[in-house]
């Protein structure tokens, strides 16, 4: 499952968004206070603000035999995304992310993520973190790769295929089929992975070419001190090259352009 090549910086990959998160113990004064310090301090990188309200999904109260659905109170999501729109920072009251829709590499994006990071640590001093995670999601595209025609069998490793690894299965007439698992990995950080073909949306419009998806969740549970909290971004990071590389095949590493650091 692990690769061990060396890693690379693939030129044509297919990350359709990268998404750091960082979740805490609720933080009352977000949610009652417009975050006017917080945003001034990111202000020049992230220009652009809105806020929107979400309704957290409805908590099961009440006894065995009395149990019943309660709706939750809303809560503030801020936005803070750059001018070209490529980045994007959310704060609420239990987490604070940075997403990123064209992503180069890894050392871009926690140069990125520096100053949101620290000015979020200043104004609203957060005891620990329960949650670190990085997500990387991959919509492979054969059509991007000049890998029209080519089946999904020879582009990934058989555990990530399910029924299509099996030469006997036609692609064209399988309406779905994906691998979902939640397992340990190496560095105390734990993996969650979807992975097989589907139709995906851009901008509200459904793409009729069918892609790989390939979603890649590493996180780590627990009470994470603050000043710990890049060495854990560096761990998960780590894992992320040999999980992807370990699951495609050296033709779809060629395809993808690999650039050697």
């Amino acid at each position: 499952m692990f690769s061990t090549d060396a890693r690379c910086i693939y030129r044509k990959n297919q990350l359709a968004e990268v998404i750091c998160q960082l979740r805490f113990p609720e933080i009352l004064t977000i949610e009652t206070n417009i975050p006017a310090q917080f945003q001034e301090a990111i202000r020049g990188d992230f220009p652009r603000y809105s806020v929107r309200k979400e309704a957290p999904a409805p908590k099961l109260t009440g006894t065995p035999g009395n149990l019943r659905m309660e709706n939750q109170p809303q809560s503030n999501n801020y936005q803070f995304v750059s001018a070209d729109g490529v980045w994007r920072v959310n704060l609420t009251s239990t987490f604070i992310s940075l997403a990123c829709c064209r992503y180069t590499g890894w050392e871009d994006f926690a140069a990125k993520l520096d100053k949101p990071l620290a000015a979020f640590i200043k104004v609203y001093r957060p005891a620990f973190f329960e949650r670190i995670g990085l997500r990387y999601l991959n919509f492979i595209s054969r059509k991007d790769l000049d890998l029209d025609g080519t089946p999904f069998r020879e582009l990934l490793q058989p555990q990530y295929l399910g029924l299509l690894a099996d030469e006997q299965v036609n692609e064209q007439s399988t309406t779905r089929n994906s691998m979902d698992a939640e397992l340990a990995v190496r560095g105390g950080c734990r993996a969650k992975i979807h992975a097989g073909p589907g139709l995906v949306k851009r901008n509200g419009q459904a793409d009729q070419e069918i892609k790989f998806v390939f979603d890649l969740d590493l996180y780590m549970a627990g009470n994470v001190a603050v000043n710990l909290s890049a060495g854990a971004l560096q761990t998960l990071h780590s894992q992320a090259f040999p999980i992807f590389r370990g699951a495609i095949t050296d033709t779809l590493h060629d395809a993808l352009e690999p650039d050697f650091i």
